[in-house]
């Protein structure tokens, strides 16, 4: 039956309903012709009733096939199916067998679609039973008990026909005491692709391998100069240990044939733990030196190994969420410059740690899923490739067939439109070895059918979950496998297929907004994410301009903010909450490294003087172009060099504090509020300001002219004394003149009285008191009196100098002003 492009969630056209119908009644009308036939005879409805009752099947065993092997076997092969079989019903199974059935042939995608979901036992399309010796018997199943069950049959006895799909059941038989009859108790549906000789043509296939795991490093590292970096967690050792999911699919992956589509953030991460690396246990504690550099090593190694001549794609730096940047994003400034930050790293790093040219030409949206909005993001970084899925871009009815996955879009862009079922065969819970076989069958089924849709060879695209788990990787690699020795696919890379020629039947319509899955939409990051994200960067901005080391802090902040973007947070909004609150707190603890020292009360005295501000820098590297800003809430009264506020540029080694000193000059007395506050050179406040007051006591003209007066007034009384005391000296020296002319005059004439008298001879006093050989006149004066009088005059003469005494060549009894305290007598 013709079919249109048969993807995932396309309604099939009433031209087509009516096919299928007129079909359905064709293919029942035998069924019911026998039912009618079943009424005439008693024999004929007892076998009727038995294919009812085997129709309708208790389901009371639950059948699990665990593996099938070859998946896709040739003539010469022998099929071997096992698995277990489990009584879920109350009541033993008696009489039971194992036995396997060929279906029809499925010709369409479609129909492979409507078999997988079938749970039930339908006689007619679950076709017979095989040879009864291929067949494995248990004579009872206890409620509750699992039964293993291996069975092998030669390829040529399965009666297979034309080369296709075809229906394969694992059914257990049985009867129970309620129902003592044989019949279907349990059934698992799979299928066998089937395809005896080389196809005549063959599908080109290609297949994703991604390596892209959540964000694991933080924004913050060590002081020395190898920047210990700091990890979230040791979730990331987990996964590239042993048994790991990483390890799991870098080990299956290096066999394979398959595009390695890698986000350069996990080589970051792991190439870092390489060498020193800190681990927080948990949340806000002490980081903790990390131990698992060996593992991280011998990763890289075998990855570097793995890639070694093949296509490498890196997807922009930590995988960032295209469809939450297209819808919630753009509105912000500054967030498309972050995706082409993501970008333009992913290159660099990609070639730094693999040793290999990566291309960076393609963007993958979650699942696929585009729309006009999402295409122009996630073009705008440079990419001109982007990853869509066949369940968003859906072809028309028209066409009958899968086309190649490459088209173009329009602006000079690609989609590479993968296909949606084999794509998505792999999700679920593959931990079960049942459901890993029904995956493995079910993708080789839809890989077959796609090719056998049309004579024209196409190249197919298919693109897993973005994050398999380890048993998820293990069934992609056995269906691979499987894929890639089969006789109707061949490998093709990634740009290979993307450079294909176009399908000129297939569509080139993005489609509008209003079909993006509103599931996907619900768990997108927020507008607030990408405010946060862009009040982050204008911080960085502002911080990296003082610094002597921008890359320091340039670095670690941009590729964590790159994080901050991450696909890996879709369904987890308080921890990517918590990761952006905890980058932005620890830029402003760092920021907070560079301050002002508070100060107190600051006394200004007199007419002018110098207030210092401290700057403290606690980083491990200088700051410079900073710029210390002191202004007074009221220049009227205070002044900073004259103005209302000064400005000086300001620079300080790592770990250590300068003092900065400014000019002030006051007017008037009272308090004044100053600030201090530090700014970038461009003008942008840096930090928070430290204000204190200035109390000014200034000394005023009124103050200073009545101290003057004061002054002048001493000087002049000191003046006035220093006269006096020498009109005083000059007055008792004409007295001693005087005296000692009287004293002679008086001599003289005692001598002429002397002379008159005749004695001659002295008076004995007299004598006695002149000295024995000095003959002169009779001084009235007693020895008391004159010894009294010279010794003052001694006193006078030799007495120590004071502060205010005249200099040394000035006489005794100099009149100059005394010094200060002095009493001067008048």
């Amino acid at each position: 039956m013709a079919e249109a492009a048969d993807f995932q969630g396309t309604s099939p056209s009433p031209a087509r309903r009516l096919l299928r119908r007129a079909g359905a009644l064709l293919a029942g009308a035998p069924l019911l012709a026998g039912l009618l036939q079943f009424s005439a005879a008693p024999s004929a409805h007892a076998t009727g009733q038995d294919s009812l009752r085997a129709a309708s099947g208790s389901r009371t065993v639950a059948v699990s096939l665990d593996a099938l092997s070859p998946s896709a076997p040739s003539d010469d092969d022998t099929l071997t199916v096992s698995g277990t079989v489990t009584n879920t019903g109350k009541q033993a199974v008696t009489d039971a067998h194992v036995g396997l059935r060929v279906g029809q042939e499925l010709g369409t995608r479609s129909a492979i679609d409507d078999v997988a979901r079938r749970t039930d036992f339908v006689p007619g399309a679950d076709g017979p039973e095989i040879d009864d010796k291929y067949a494995q018997k248990f004579s009872e199943l206890a409620p509750g008990v699992a039964e293993h069950f291996s069975i092998s049959v030669p390829v040529d006895k399965l009666n297979l026909g034309a080369d296709g799909v075809y229906e394969f059941s694992v059914s257990l038989s049985g009867q129970t005491s309620a129902q003592p009859w044989e019949q279907v108790l349990g059934i698992q549906h799979t299928f066998l692709p089937w395809q005896a000789d080389e196809a005549d043509t063959k599908t080109k296939t290609t297949f994703l391998w991604p390596l892209v795991s959540a964000a694991h490093m933080t924004a913050e590292t060590g002081p020395g100069a190898q920047q210990t970096p700091v990890f979230l967690n040791d979730d990331l050792a987990k996964e590239i240990a042993p048994g790991g999911r990483l390890e799991r699919m870098l080990t299956l992956g290096k066999d394979l044939d398959v595009t390695w589509v890698i986000d350069p953030d996990l080589l970051a991460s792991v190439d870092a733990m390489t060498r020193n690396y800190r681990v927080q246990p948990k949340a806000g504690s002490t980081p903790v030196a990390g131990t698992h550099q060996a593992v991280a090593k011998q990763w890289l190694a075998e990855l570097q190994q793995a890639v070694a001549g093949k296509e490498v794609v890196a997807l922009p730096f930590a995988d960032p969420d295209l469809a939450s940047l297209a819808h919630n994003g753009t509105s912000v400034t500054g967030s498309l410059s972050q995706l082409k930050d993501a970008t333009d790293v992913a290159g660099s790093t990609v070639e730094t740690v693999l040793h290999v040219k990566p291309d960076t030409d393609f963007a993958w949206p979650v699942d696929g899923a585009v729309d006009p909005a999402i295409v122009r993001v996630a073009t705008s970084a440079g990419a001109d490739k982007v990853i869509a899925r066949s369940d968003s871009i859906q072809e028309s009815d028209a066409l009958t067939y899968t086309p190649s996955a490459a088209r173009p879009v329009g602006g000079g862009t690609t989609a590479v439109v993968t296909d949606a079922r084999m794509s998505t065969a792999f999700e679920g819970d593959m931990t079960r070895a049942g459901a890993g076989t029904l995956a493995v069958q079910r993708f080789l089924a839809q890989s077959l059918a796609l090719n056998n849709q049309t004579s024209k060879q196409r190249s197919v695209v298919v693109a897993p979950q973005r994050m398999p788990s380890a048993s998820q990787a293990q069934v992609m690699a056995q269906a691979l496998t499987a894929l890639q020795q089969s006789t109707w696919s061949q490998p093709q890379n990634l740009a290979a297929a993307a450079k294909a020629k176009p399908d000129p039947e297939a569509t080139t319509r993005i489609p509008p907004a209003s079909d993006y899955p509103s599931s996907l939409r619900k768990r997108e990051l927020r507008h607030s994410a990408f405010a946060m994200i862009a009040r982050t960067q204008d911080k960085v901005d502002n911080f990296k301009v003082v610094l002597t080391d921008q890359s320091r802090v340039v670095t670690p902040f941009g590729r964590a903010m790159n994080r901050e973007m991450s696909t890996s947070w879709r369904g987890r909004k308080s921890a990517a909450e918590t990761f952006r609150g905890g980058v932005e707190a620890y830029l402003d603890d760092l920021a907070d490294e560079v301050k002002l020292i508070d100060k107190s009360e600051t006394k200004l005295s007199g007419h002018s003087a110098t207030i210092p501000v401290t700057v403290q820098n606690n980083l491990v590297q200088g700051v410079d172009h900073l710029v210390l800003r002191l202004t007074s809430t009221n220049p009227t009264r205070l002044k900073i060099g004259g103005e209302a506020y000064s400005e000086q540029q300001v620079a300080v080694s790592g770990g250590h504090t300068q003092s900065v000193k400014f000019t002030t000059s006051a007017n008037a007395n009272g308090p004044v509020t100053v600030i201090a506050q530090l700014y970038t050179q461009d003008g942008q406040v840096y930090g928070a300001p430290v204000t204190f007051d200035v109390k000014v006591t200034e000394i005023t003209a009124t103050v200073m002219l009545v101290i003057g007066g004061g002054v002048l007034l001493l000087v002049l009384a000191g003046f006035r004394m220093y006269t006096q005391r020498k009109r005083a000296a000059a007055r008792e020296k004409e007295e001693d003149a005087q005296e000692t002319e009287d004293a002679e005059d008086a001599e003289d004439a005692g001598d002429a009285e002397d002379a008159e008298d005749g004695s001659g001879v002295l008076d004995e006093s007299a004598s006695n008191a002149a000295g024995p050989e000095t003959d002169g006149p009779e001084n009235p004066e007693t020895p008391a009196e004159r010894l009294t009088e010279e010794s003052g005059s001694r006193s006078r003469a030799d007495a120590p100098e004071q502060a205010s005494d005249p200099a040394p060549d000035t006489a005794a009894e100099s009149a100059d002003p005394s010094g200060t305290g002095e009493k001067v007598d008048r």
